[in-house]
């Protein structure tokens, strides 16, 4: 061939071994066959450039060839006196054209061991798909998903946690998966557990689809990143004041009672909701209930009406549909 192969690369004639590398890799994505499948002078070109990378990659092929040009391969070295001999290499790869595309794109090419960068996966990476019919890498088939549900306790799904599911995949086999619940999921959101799902043989897996469902909590109420929650408080503890404990996601605090305080006033407490891991924290609201002494005796209870005997005579005079 007595094509100039800096030229076909497109380099000069001091190019280091990486710039080659680069010159062919971007040479071989324009002409490649597969990107170029009804264009002939595409794929003499890719020819041109596969050949001429071939010799120039190689440290003891691009030093005869800068010795005795594109007939080096004739002169086989003998009067060189650098002792290197004929090559079986020649007439092979370049000609004949039966390349591993995985090789090609790899961007290494005889005598550099090692790759330099992404494999033929870049190169559809690059246009977005595969290249047509006549491309060798062929997307796998994904096998089915599996839809499992999974009921989490209240305080998990507020804080996160993990938990255990048990598949039984198409062929009776029983499997045991530890799933990660993360902080703040509610009822009825999915987790997906990708690559977990089914998948026969040449199959790319499917995913496990998880719908979660929360049991209720005896006490506390969610919305959104909001909690509420019920405080019993003493009859004592409503009209002098006090302060008393209440446990929260973040762990018990001690909540102001102010003195004078209703059954059904709510004091909200900032940040100690459901504190996910993504977004704003919610807040707490602490709903005071008061709570009557079972036994009082007939002196309490006589004290109790001389008291609500001196207040308004009717405190739902305002209430209206």
């Amino acid at each position: 061939m007595a094509n100039d192969y800096y030229a076909t690369l497109g380099v000069n004639r001091s190019a280091s071994p990486e710039e080659i590398q680069k010159a062919y890799r971007d040479l071989a994505r324009k002409y490649h066959p597969d990107m170029n499948p009804d264009d002939d002078s595409a794929k003499n070109r890719f020819q041109e450039v596969q050949a001429a990378f071939d010799v120039l990659s190689d440290e003891k092929k691009r030093r005869l060839y800068d010795r005795y040009g594109s007939n080096f391969e004739a002169q086989g070295g003998g009067s060189s006196g650098t002792g290197e001999g004929t090559y079986p290499w020649a007439g092979s790869r370049g000609h004949n054209h039966e390349f591993d595309l995985n090789d090609l794109f790899g961007g290494h090419g005889p005598g550099q061991g090692g790759s330099a960068g992404g494999g033929f996966a870049d190169l559809f990476k690059q246009f977005g798909r595969g290249a047509g019919a006549g491309s060798t890498q062929q997307r796998p088939r994904r096998g089915s998903d599996i839809e499992h549900e999974l009921t989490v306790p209240f305080n998990t799904a507020a804080t996160g946690g993990e938990a255990m599911i048990s598949v039984q995949r198409h062929n009776g086999k029983l499997d045991t998966i530890n799933v990660k619940i993360p902080i703040g999921i509610d009822d009825g959101q999915k987790i997906r557990l990708r690559g977990q799902g089914e998948a026969d043989v040449g199959e790319q897996a499917g995913d496990i689809l998880i719908t979660i469902r929360v049991s209720p909590h005896p006490h506390f109420q969610r919305r959104g990143n909001r909690l509420d929650v019920r405080v019993p408080i003493t009859l004592t503890e409503a009209v002098q004041g006090a302060k008393v404990d209440i446990p929260t996601p973040q762990g018990t605090i001690t909540l102001s009672i102010p003195p004078g305080t209703s059954s059904g006033k709510k004091l909200r407490v900032k940040g100690h909701g459901v504190n996910p891991s993504k977004g704003k924290p919610g807040d707490l609201f602490a709903e005071v209930q008061i709570v009557l002494p079972a036994d009082l005796t007939d002196q309490q209870q006589k004290q109790l009406t001389e008291i609500i005997a001196d207040q308004p005579p009717n405190p739902r005079a305002n209430l209206r549909w």
